[in-house]
């Protein structure tokens, strides 16, 4: 009898959460967020590039806990200089006799802070202006719609090495010129999604009540847009990766000896016949962590966009 609360407790939380009549705000959002997890859990695929991103931000954080050498110094030129994997170097070491594990490892805390950056920049951005345009319609929405529209007929890295070049290399520029260039995609979804929603009866009566403009945009289109924009920039993230990683190979990126994973690949170029593992290491933490947050992605767009999953 001791046993049988503590067997039942699961189920009754189970019935907590899928309660047709949350009794409070909280429980109506635990209850979408548990219906969101078990939707999601479903996708052996997308819990596979979960696991991945988040071992990237545990890797990032622990970074100085894990690593077992410094990512900037090196070790002696005549003994240690281009050594093959082993049990003392996991990954070898490089040209300058540097643990390239420990470089990958404090690599991973660059590529989250571009990543995170790029998406706190780019996304407000694109999110404004595609719900100004959208809801406002008429000459605003032409203008921001072609301004968008030219900066969308340039390839991303095309543009942003354009940009790099005129504010000067350097990650913090680097994050400045792929911001700059990610945000369209965004500004097109937010749009969209403002179009279909802004004549709705719920909006009309908003106005009714006398709500002015922007607090129809701030406090009823932009929730509704948000959705879609999670999913688009989470599948995002592997451009912003790959393009970060090449300003960083050709040299317009992190600066050494910052351990950037673009700028190892760049130096282990020389080395692709002979020391393979220079390149290689670096060019595999960039393919995992670009298929992880692909496939979060594919996970994300199937809970919270059923819509364009099917």
């Amino acid at each position: 009898m001791a046993g049988a609360p503590l067997a039942e407790q699961p189920a009754g939380l189970r019935a907590w959460l899928l309660s047709a009549e949350p009794h409070s705000r909280w429980q109506a959002r635990l209850g979408r967020f548990y219906l969101g997890w078990r939707a999601f859990s479903r996708n052996p695929l997308a819990v596979v590039g979960l696991g991945i991103v988040i071992l990237l931000i545990l890797v990032a954080l622990f970074a100085d806990f894990i690593a077992p050498y410094s990512p900037v110094a090196g070790g002696d030129l005549r003994t240690q200089r281009l050594l093959p994997p082993s049990e003392t170097y996991w990954f070898g070491t490089d040209d300058q006799a540097r643990d390239i594990f420990s470089r990958v490892v404090y690599g991973s805390r660059i590529t989250l802070f571009v990543v995170v950056l790029v998406a706190l920049i780019a996304t407000p951005i694109g999110l404004l202006v595609g719900t100004v345009s959208g809801y406002l319609g008429g000459w605003v929405d032409t203008v921001l719609m072609r301004i968008t529209d030219i900066f969308l007929a340039f390839p991303r890295l095309i543009l942003a090495l354009a940009f790099v070049a005129a504010l000067g290399p350097g990650i913090e520029n680097a994050i400045i010129a792929i911001a700059i260039t990610s945000w369209p995609p965004y500004a097109r979804i937010a749009r969209a999604e403002t179009l279909m929603i802004r004549n709705s009866d719920f909006i009309a009566a908003v106005k009714l009540q006398g709500a002015s403009t922007p607090r129809i945009i701030l406090g009823h289109v932009v929730p509704l847009c948000l959705s879609s924009l999670i999913v688009r920039v989470t599948l995002d993230m592997a451009g912003i990766i790959l393009t970060a990683a090449g300003l960083g190979f050709l040299g317009l990126g992190a600066q050494p000896p910052m351990p950037e994973w673009g700028a190892m690949v760049a130096t282990g170029r020389n080395y692709l016949i002979d020391q393979w593992w220079v390149a290689a290491m670096p060019g595999l933490a960039i393919f995992v962590v670009s298929l992880g947050f692909n496939l979060l992605g594919d996970g994300l767009r199937d809970v919270l966009d059923p819509k364009a999953a099917k």
